[in-house]
């Protein structure tokens, strides 16, 4: 007890002599003298969908009360003076590391806001800016970076919609048709097309970004043209290269693996869905059993009028019979590269057998692609 009110009156003492100057804070600090990495013009060939990555590195500014600084490095153009810079990023650890690391994505992007165009090349001037508290110094030098930008979009957008009067959803851009995202940077939608103008958007809201095919090219702020009438397509948008890949849809079948042909076509139905109705479904007896297997083949037209077939189907090689337990994903469609007679087949459920059946196949943005197969 005795030592407790020593300590307070130690502390009774103390505080009276205290100022308030002292808990002013000292802001001031030099600069960053010298930039180290990387060295000037250094020439860099972008590329974007990969890891890749670039390092900025910078000699420590010195604050007058040895206490912690803050970095951000500042891009601008070539002929810029910072004073209205392309971007400002904090360096690595929050702002605390003398240096920033910057994936070939980012720097594609930054040298796209730039105007540095697709598969050009172009140089960014940056350096660094201190900081401690209010106060921030520009660094005493600054370096230009060389970058040559890849085939493609600088922005990738994260969803991309089919809009404009030769589409199923009009013109009317909040009925605009999501696309489905096939890989990163890659989106497609099965659709069917009409005589007239159409365009592709990153928003079904406000002003959104445009998008147009040239050919074989996918191109910014414009519009397509249908004419030849109304056509079914697969359209494929691949940001990641500017590159756009058109295949009209000629036609769809339901194969029937024990008769090695086509039992039923299907017809497109809009909303990017084939069907037929009410079409009876006899499986083939064979001396071991009853054989029900199936997928679907798949007409198709290229840009240059040849045509061709795809197979879809199941990812198995083999199936068992489905039931009412089998989880949806058996009836899930996966594009087939070996397309022989008996492999990657789905079978009927015994239900189906001399029935009549509608089949709905559904290449739909919003889910797996799949089919279904209901007993009238």
């Amino acid at each position: 007890m005795k030592r407790y009110i020593i300590a307070l009156l130690t502390l009774a003492a103390f505080l009276p002599g205290c100022k308030k100057d002292d808990y002013k804070l000292n802001t001031n600090l030099k600069p960053v003298e010298k930039l180290s990495a990387p060295v000037n013009n250094k020439f860099t060939k972008l590329q974007p969908a990969t890891s890749a990555a670039l390092s900025f590195e910078w000699e420590q500014a010195r604050a007058e009360d040895g206490s912690l600084v803050l970095y951000e490095v500042v891009f601008d153009k070539e002929n810029g003076d910072f004073s209205n810079p392309i971007a400002k990023i904090a360096s690595d650890g929050g702002g605390i590391q003398n240096k920033l690391t910057l994936s070939h994505k980012d720097l594609n992007s930054m040298a796209g806001k730039a105007g540095i165009a697709a598969l050009a090349t172009g140089k960014l001037k940056w350096s660094v800016n201190a900081s401690k508290g209010y106060n921030i110094q520009p660094a005493k030098e600054s370096r230009i970076i060389e970058l040559e930008r890849p085939n493609g979009f600088a922005e990738i957008p994260v969803d991309v919609f089919l809009t404009g009067a030769a589409t199923e959803g009009g013109a009317t851009l909040a009925n605009a048709m999501k696309m489905k995202a096939v890989t990163a940077g890659v989106f497609e939608i099965y659709t069917s097309l009409k005589d007239g103008k159409y365009q592709f958007v990153d928003r079904k809201t406000g002003t959104p970004n445009t998008f147009y095919l040239q050919g074989e090219l996918l191109k910014e702020n414009g519009e397509s043209t249908q004419a030849g009438g109304t056509k079914v397509y697969r359209i494929r948008l691949d940001f990641n290269n500017a590159a756009a890949t058109v295949t009209e849809i000629t036609g769809m079948g339901l194969w029937f693996a024990p008769d090695n042909k086509i039992m039923y076509d299907l017809t497109y139905a809009g909303n990017s869905t084939w069907s037929f109705q009410n079409k009876l479904i006899t499986f083939k007896q064979e001396s071991w059993g009853r054989d029900e297997r199936y997928k679907f083949r798949i007409n198709v037209k290229n840009a240059a009028g040849v045509a061709g077939e795809e197979w879809v189907g199941s990812s198995n090689a083999d199936n068992n019979r489905p039931t009412d337990a089998t989880p949806a994903a058996f009836w899930e469609i996966r594009t087939i590269t070996n397309n022989d007679q008996w492999n990657y087949c789905y079978k009927f459920k015994a239900a189906v057998d001399t029935k009549n059946c509608d089949v709905n196949v559904y290449f739909q943005a919003d889910k797996n692609y799949t089919h279904e197969v209901i007993v009238k």
